[in-house]
């Protein structure tokens, strides 16, 4: 990839990315999240409200299983244990546009809604047919809504649900404009260190097979930040997936973004000669050349160079073998 189209290609995921961050232009009604026991989204849905409250945004959280109201949330609501027809009028009370008597008043007085659930588990679980009916009562074209589902927490359906029908993963993955799947940054390291090494892949958390206590990240000294693995569904069908590296901020500020292939862990490394040796920088041996090591195979001179030039001459190339006293001379493999 030449340098102008990979500038251009980073530039345009990274803008991409923002986007859909800041949910400018309604780029993404239904964004989905997915997380896991080892990497929360917590981080990912700070950064959309932080930026959300920014554009003055109302922030309405949806709680299922957060117990205190998170920073800069303007309306908090405890879903648990409420019916779906009672969350959707409240949450629809909210977001209603203000001040419309016209639809031209309807386009410029109306304040934009951010609505964030923080588990889709329980109505998964419970009431997955419900979900198409939940989307679509409190989505506009002014609000936007932004939900997490955790990838493996065991989802018990009711009886009442046909063996047939799609899953609810499967269904909210069909229904979101856009995915994000989080990752922790230092199980992804360890993972490439050891596809470099050709060794097994580490497993964490659920896969690890360990009985007793889930062994949750450690703390210490590893890299802050998760991974996300952004898939955006354009509207010809198109999907446009990179992956990026998210870096909360401890003291307020707004997030640091880079692509995954930018960050220094994943760089490639170069060697005491200068020449890149990619994606073999730990191996005990390299499959790469470097300048001083083309310069000197080109220096090379064959073996019988001097006679396949002077025999050559538009013969197709000629054998010249010289025969030792030890050899045995037979008239009809010459005459062959």
């Amino acid at each position: 990839m030449a340098p102008s189209a990979q500038t251009h290609h980073r530039s345009h995921s990274l803008l991409l990315f923002q986007k859909l961050l800041n949910l400018r232009d309604s780029a993404s009604p239904l964004t989905l999240i997915l997380d896991t026991l080892e990497q929360g989204a917590r981080p990912l849905l700070q950064e959309f409200i932080n930026r959300g409250k920014l554009a003055r945004s109302k922030i309405l959280f949806v709680s299922f299983t957060t117990a205190r109201k998170p920073r800069n949330v303007d309306i908090f609501i405890k879903a648990r244990g409420r019916s779906v027809t009672a969350l959707i009028t409240e949450i629809a009370s909210h977001c209603a546009p203000v001040n419309s008597q016209t639809p031209k008043d309807t386009a410029t007085n109306s304040q934009k809604c951010l609505i964030v659930v923080d588990s889709l588990n329980p109505l998964a679980s419970k009431q997955p047919h419900v979900l198409p009916l939940f989307f679509g009562s409190i989505i506009n074209p002014f609000a936007s809504l932004v939900a997490v589902y955790h990838n493996d927490v065991p989802l018990v359906l009711p009886r009442t649900v046909n063996e047939y029908e799609p899953h609810p993963l499967t269904l909210l993955s069909h229904m979101a404009t856009a995915v994000f799947k989080v990752s922790s940054l230092y199980q992804a390291v360890e993972t490439k260190r050891a596809q470099m090494r050709s060794l097994r892949e580490p497993e964490w958390g659920l896969h690890e097979g360990r009985e007793g206590v889930l062994v949750g990240l450690r703390t210490g000294h590893q890299p802050e930040g998760l991974v996300v693995e952004m898939e955006m569904r354009r509207r010809s069908g198109r999907a446009v997936a990179e992956r990026f590296i998210l870096s909360p901020s401890r003291g307020g500020a707004g997030a640091s973004l880079s692509l995954l292939s930018d960050h220094p862990l994943f760089a490639p490394a170069k060697d005491a000669e200068g020449g890149a040796e990619g994606e073999m920088a730990d191996s005990t041996f390299n499959l790469g050349l470097t300048e001083k090591q083309r310069n000197d195979r080109e220096g090379i001179v064959l073996p019988y160079f001097d006679a396949q030039t002077e025999v050559g001459g538009g013969e197709g190339g000629r054998i010249l073998y010289d025969m030792g006293r030890e050899d045995d001379f037979d008239e009809e493999e010459d005459e062959i």
